[in-house]
């Protein structure tokens, strides 16, 4: 397959990365000063979705979203954002752009097995009612879909959940109850991934049964899944075609974490184009059920210290916070789609920091409309608010 090629190159991209003079729409020379106001036109028409953008011109325009255009959707498939307690400014971002989201999903809750048939779902305090109110006034269209972690499971609960269909009734209750107690319109379900890939007929087993309680109380229900080829190779993920065949008639959603692909031993970009594209082919390759796999999107990015051997998550203030403090010039790698630039710490050695930008974002929503999946971004309140002007 002609992705494999791809994949393989990657480590080599890095060293030939340029500064390419192709672009959507070229920029026009603008006042230097950072804009704090929205803007009157989109950033689709203001020359800023480009592959050689200067810092100074991201951190003048970061703030500036196109303010008579936020209800306005470019992206006309599923679009599902998440949310998280710890950055609030994603909660800002939902009052602002609420309508461009069909699926809203804070990370909320936790549901905890603490004893035979017995079910506590966690995460209360964290609810936010008065701002889902807002949400739904703004838009009436959008669901408020929680995450829900298995958090705390022993080897020993999952045997006995698969084991019982009354403990996967008892659990299916739980969630239905806080669903309809407050006033979700169903749930992300996280659980894949804790098993590591194992009893994946047990998992598909409950999965269905707690998909079809869901849907008898008129609820949602969206499963997230770990990325169908494991990054750095080619081969297959913990989820994989079958998988997907047996799940995709009862799961109203599949959000893919087609991010992360790189790490500090093997630091580099976060998302590349072709492996996201590899990915929902191997799902999906007759293009039968698209519409339900939502491609996963970063709003944030990763630093890398090539000395250390370190890798840490940064979000949209730092990174306009290394810009305004560096001399920095961005570089675009086109077979992966993603810019990145180096700058240097005080006594820190070199460091490489890949994060989102006009760019290689428009491309990944042109490659989900071209493979015609929807999107899920991870999260709301760590990219940039110029972002949203693309959605």
């Amino acid at each position: 397959m002609r992705w494999c090629c791809w994949l393989a190159a990657l480590p080599f991209l890095l060293t030939d990365a340029t500064l390419s003079k192709k672009d959507v729409k070229k920029a026009g020379v603008r006042s230097t000063g950072e804009e704090t106001r929205p803007s009157k036109h989109l950033v689709q028409d203001r020359g800023l979705i480009v592959n050689d953008p200067k810092a100074k011109d991201i951190v003048r325009e970061q703030k500036s979203y196109c303010a008579t255009k936020v209800s306005e959707r470019h992206f006309k498939n599923e679009v599902l954002g998440y949310i998280t307690p710890w950055n609030g400014h994603g909660y800002e971002i939902t009052k602002i752009f609420g309508a461009k989201f069909t699926l809203v999903s804070p990370v909320w809750l936790q549901v905890q097995r603490k004893g035979a048939r017995l079910y506590h779902v966690k995460g209360h305090h964290d609810i936010k009612q008065g701002w889902m109110k807002t949400v739904r006034e703004q838009c009436e269209t959008v669901k408020i879909v929680p995450r829900v972690l298995f958090d705390g499971w022993t080897y020993h609960d999952y045997e006995k959940v698969f084991g019982s269909e009354d403990e996967i009734e008892d659990l299916a209750d739980a969630l239905v109850q806080t669903a309809e107690g407050d006033g979700f319109d169903g749930f992300v379900l996280e659980v894949w991934s804790q098993l590591g890939g194992q009893k994946r007929k047990e998992l598909i087993h409950m999965i269905q049964h707690l998909a079809e309680a869901l849907h008898k109380a008129d609820l949602k229900a969206v499963m997230v899944i770990p990325p169908a080829i494991t990054p750095g190779t080619n081969q297959p993920g913990m989820f994989e075609k079958e998988d997907f065949d047996e799940l995709v008639q009862v799961v109203d959603g599949f959000s893919l974490m087609t991010y992360d692909y790189s790490n500090a031993v093997r630091p580099g970009p976060n998302s590349p184009i072709p492996w996201i594209q590899a990915c929902v082919q191997a799902l999906d390759p007759d293009a039968n059920w698209r519409n339900k796999i939502l491609l996963g999107l970063n709003f944030y990015g990763m630093d890398y210290g090539t000395f250390g051997g370190t890798a840490e998550p940064i979000l949209g203030h730092r990174y306009i916070e290394i810009l305004k403090e560096h001399q920095t010039k961005l570089l675009w790698i086109d077979q992966i789609g993603e810019h990145y630039f180096e700058y240097k710490r005080f006594q820190g050695g070199k460091h490489v920091v890949f994060y989102p930008t006009l760019m290689s974002i428009h491309l990944r929503l042109e490659l989900a409309k071209e493979l015609g999946t929807g999107i899920s971004i991870w999260e709301l309140g760590q990219g940039l608010d110029y972002f949203y002007d693309l959605l």
